[in-house]
């Protein structure tokens, strides 16, 4: 994984586990990768994926079950959906109106691009 300086890597990590989740690589109560599997993966710091599943285990993404690993807390995928959607259309899209007006693009022109994109 390409990490960028944008975000702590342990915040990336921990957004690419949601990702996952989104894309059903993990269903509700399925196990993830342990901390160390994870982290030899991404090729990143054992600590830094600790704090990765501990922010997730925060959010009740994850859960632990002592001696058995990770695994994905039930209603994980609709929680990160609610969370990541509110932030889209409170962050991103008001962001993504004013380049458009700065750039003089109209909605026709984002509606033909997705068109095009998603023949």
């Amino acid at each position: 994984m390409t990490f960028n300086s944008d975000k702590p890597i342990y915040v990336q990590m921990a957004d690419r586990l949601c990702d996952e989740i989104l894309a059903g690589k993990y269903q509700d109560d399925d196990r993830i990768p342990s901390v160390r599997e994870y982290a030899v993966l991404l090729e990143v710091n054992s600590n830094t994926a600790v704090k990765a599943y501990d922010e997730l285990a925060r959010a009740d993404i994850i859960y632990n079950k002592r001696g058995l690993g990770y695994f994905v807390t039930p209603g994980a995928r609709k929680q990160i959906l609610t969370t990541r959607r509110k932030e889209f259309l409170d962050t991103r899209l008001p962001e993504l109106f004013r380049q458009m007006q700065l750039l003089g693009l109209g909605i026709e022109d984002i509606v033909g691009k997705w068109q095009h994109e998603n023949r």
